[in-house]
């Protein structure tokens, strides 16, 4: 099955809505390793990769953490914090070191409100980037814990 590629901000978003949403932006970077945020934690931020890759993890009972997807360059990092309650679902962690963007989702959840059309545009690209993430763990899933050949379409 080959993967389909993940929305980018850039191709999703009208050019005024991805340059109001870039003002907003800050540049970040953090070393391999570092924890963004873990699952059930307070989702106030989000990023887009510019370089380097992260890691989404889900917590498994009694195991270690699954990685569901990695993530890189221009993707987004974070889509919890434009749903209540706002919490992380996964958790995710830099594999190398990252440069990113980072946006307050407090910011980019008022211009949204203030903004119809801009609140449509984030809504539809974070949707597209949700749908994707769901598909893509189902399958991780499927290859991590189903039997051999569980999840194989016939």
């Amino acid at each position: 099955m080959i993967p389909t590629p993940t929305p980018s901000m850039l191709r999703a978003l009208p050019a005024e809505h991805w340059q109001r949403l870039m003002r907003t932006a800050r540049e970040v970077s953090f070393p391999q390793g570092t924890r963004l945020f873990k699952e059930g934690a307070r989702a106030d931020r989000f990023w887009i990769i510019r370089t380097g890759t992260i890691d989404l993890d889900m917590h498994v009972p009694g195991r270690r953490a699954a990685v569901i997807q990695t993530l890189g360059h221009n993707e987004l990092v974070g889509w919890s914090w434009l749903f209540a309650p706002h919490v992380w679902h996964l958790g995710a962690e830099t594999t190398t070191p990252v440069r990113a963007y980072e946006f307050d989702a407090a910011t980019v959840r008022a211009m949204c409100q203030e903004d119809q059309a801009l609140g449509q545009a984030v809504a539809q690209w974070v949707g597209d980037v949700l749908a994707h993430r769901l598909r893509s763990t189902r399958t991780r899933l499927l290859d991590l814990y189903a039997p051999y050949g569980a999840g194989s379409v016939v």
